[in-house]
């Protein structure tokens, strides 16, 4: 039996298919619409339907570039399923490389929004309503922001027994068990029952290769783990390291920083991973670690206040 068409923003894909399609925001005051542009791979067999996200904040761009590769791997003509790839979801943040709308709205504390709200909530509602809804899975693509980079990491609800799967299924160095943030689109996709892994890696307003390519065979590990495409045209990962909770370590004293460790080190609690000196090179602060664990983010910013954030560690499960 043919499949039917995937409707969406009043187009209908048609199985074997893929269709870029434009689905529209609001009017900019230049007299322009904005849109929030969305690929549609619509395969011509029975599988799970599928989201990929980016730069939800607009700086955020690594995940812009994992989705185009993923996509130019894709053939409707063999795909069992289908996929929503939507690049870009902050367009307006994204056009001035701005993490958010330019209004200052947030637009991952913006779900699950509405048609007749904010620039953020209608993005948030369009996202939801004509992509979530039609989705039993889905990857959010982050950064690091702040100057901040992270290790190629998975985050989800890990109790639950099928984001562990695929959390596991991507196979990037590390999974973290993160709470939900209301307001966020995880938050609000979960409340609609689909599955969401968050995939965090390298830095903002930049693309990181490596994180790139880690997000780009993981988004595929996910895609085989489904049924959607052939495993065996997948390169097989290992298990991540398992992390329950984490924490930053963070400046006691105002100064330049200095670090010995980098992303993925194990650390001890009480290791020496960095010190602070003022601008004359005279010692006033050496960093320790607060627990033990591996190093999942950390800053790139050298001239540090007390209270800044500097290390990222994930306790690692036994």
């Amino acid at each position: 039996m043919r499949r039917e068409s995937f409707p969406i923003g009043g187009v209908r894909v048609r199985p074997g298919k893929a269709k870029n399609v434009e689905l529209p925001i609001t009017r900019l005051i230049t007299g322009q619409d904005a849109s929030l542009p969305v690929r549609v791979v619509h395969g011509r067999e029975d599988g799970p339907a599928v989201w990929l996200d980016a730069a939800i904040h607009g700086d955020e761009i690594n995940g812009i570039e994992v989705i185009s590769q993923v996509l130019a791997g894709l053939d409707a003509r063999t795909l069992r399923g289908t996929v929503v790839a939507v690049p870009v979801v902050n367009v307006l943040g994204f056009m001035i490389g701005s993490r958010y709308l330019p209004d200052r709205r947030d637009l991952n504390r913006s779900f699950p929004g509405s048609a007749r709200g904010s620039t953020a909530a209608r993005i948030a509602h369009l996202l939801i309503e004509e992509v979530v809804s039609k989705c039993e899975v889905g990857i959010d693509l982050h950064t690091g922001s702040d100057r901040r980079t992270n290790l190629p990491q998975i985050r989800g609800d890990l109790s639950d027994p099928r984001t562990r799967e695929l959390a596991e299924a991507f196979g990037a160095p590390v999974m973290l068990d993160a709470k939900l943030r209301s307001g966020s689109l995880r938050a609000e996709a979960r409340k609609r029952g689909a599955t969401v892994l968050l995939y965090e890696a390298g830095e903002a307003g930049r693309f990181d290769h490596w994180a790139i390519d880690a997000g780009v065979v993981g988004v595929r590990r996910v895609l085989a783990k489904l049924g959607m495409i052939d495993e065996d045209t997948v390169e097989p990962g290992a298990l991540p390291a398992m992390c329950t909770n984490s924490g930053w370590v963070r400046a006691r004293r105002t100064g330049l920083l200095a670090l010995d460790v980098e992303l993925g080190d194990l650390v001890t609690e009480g290791q020496r991973i960095g010190g602070l000196s003022d601008t004359f090179g005279r010692r006033v602060r050496l960093v320790h670690a607060d627990r033990s664990g591996v190093v999942i983010g950390l800053t790139r910013q050298p001239s540090v206040n007390s209270g800044d954030a500097l290390v990222h560690i994930a306790s690692v499960l036994d």
